[in-house]
């Protein structure tokens, strides 16, 4: 199956500052994976600038005003202790949430059935109101609102990143027709997504332990992936985020997953989506700081998307 591929060079030009991990080079890694499989038939489409209305289906709109008046012209800003915006990360962050919003338009148009989203900054830790760990958008609630206002009434989101969706979490917590299910270490930061946090009925978190084999974190996924399939989605979004890899200097101390587990996770995913979704996958990228692990994983998740 041909999968879509929603990027743009405008998301290098976000630019946290020399040694942070959210660096241009994770999106270069991402992208020459995907363009030396020979196998994998792409369709490519330039991730276009979310609109503001999109943007404020999720977010305040007090962080919206405030992030498009502190993008800095040339020094780095500080949002917070990881988060920063430099000259280009305004439009880099629109294009990353654009990216989503376009795919899901996309999907449920019928024009393409499957997606992955390469973009970056990342966006599953953005709350409403707050930037948060390397996100300044939540990328995927905002795809998941503008999906519902495309006509696809139950949407899902899984993720499979090392640390907890929390900005997700924030944006879905009892909203009709709307699901997470995050998988995620525990203990580790945020410091939120335990099973016994007091969530809203349409959260499900499931946690591993630092140092879990990867069948552990296998079954766990599997009991998050009956929920949705319980849910009935009419689409899944996937927060692909690959920071459990063994790989990862930030994630991957505590977890053992490698790039096959991940592909694993991808065809659990779709055979869900192939039940109750009508085969409907978007994906987009999130953690994932090892470059070499990284262009691995996301190529082992892209293919399996290609192969359902």
């Amino acid at each position: 199956m041909d999968v879509a591929l929603y990027t743009h060079v405008d998301m290098l030009d976000h630019r946290p500052g020399d040694g942070h991990p959210e660096r241009p080079e994770r999106l270069r890694a991402v992208i020459d994976a995907l363009s030396d499989a020979t196998d994998l038939a792409l369709i490519p489409n330039d991730a276009p600038l979310a609109e503001e209305a999109d943007l404020a289906r999720v977010h305040d709109p007090a962080h919206l005003e405030r992030i498009f008046r502190l993008a800095p012209t040339e020094e780095v800003h500080v949002l917070d202790e990881d988060t920063y915006m430099s000259a280009g990360s305004l439009v880099a962050a629109r294009r990353a949430a654009g990216a989503a919003v376009k795919a899901v338009r996309d999907v449920a148009t019928g024009r393409v059935q499957r997606a992955f989203c390469a973009v970056r900054p990342p966006g599953h830790h953005a709350e409403p109101g707050l930037p948060m760990g390397f996100c300044i958008f939540s990328n995927v609630a905002v795809a998941a609102k503008a999906a519902q206002a495309a006509g696809l009434k139950r949407i899902a989101v899984v993720d499979f990143d090392i640390h907890h969706g929390n900005g997700t979490q924030a944006a879905f917590a009892g909203q009709d027709g709307l699901f997470l299910a995050s998988i995620q270490q525990w203990p580790m930061w945020p410091g939120t997504g335990h099973p016994s946090e007091n969530v809203a009925g349409n959260i499900a978190n499931a946690v591993t332990p630092p140092g879990a084999p990867a069948e552990v974190w296998r079954q766990a996924f599997e009991g998050l992936l009956d929920q949705v399939d319980a849910f009935a989605p009419d689409l899944i979004i996937v927060s692909a985020g690959f920071d459990a890899h063994r790989r990862d200097p930030i994630g991957g101390a505590g977890q053992s997953l490698e790039e096959a587990d991940f592909a694993w996770a991808t065809r659990a995913i779709v055979s869900v989506a192939e039940r109750r979704a009508k085969g409907r996958v978007v994906s987009s990228l999130e953690g994932g700081y090892d470059l070499e692990a990284l262009g691995r994983s996301a190529l082992a998740h892209v293919r399996a998307l290609a192969d359902g």
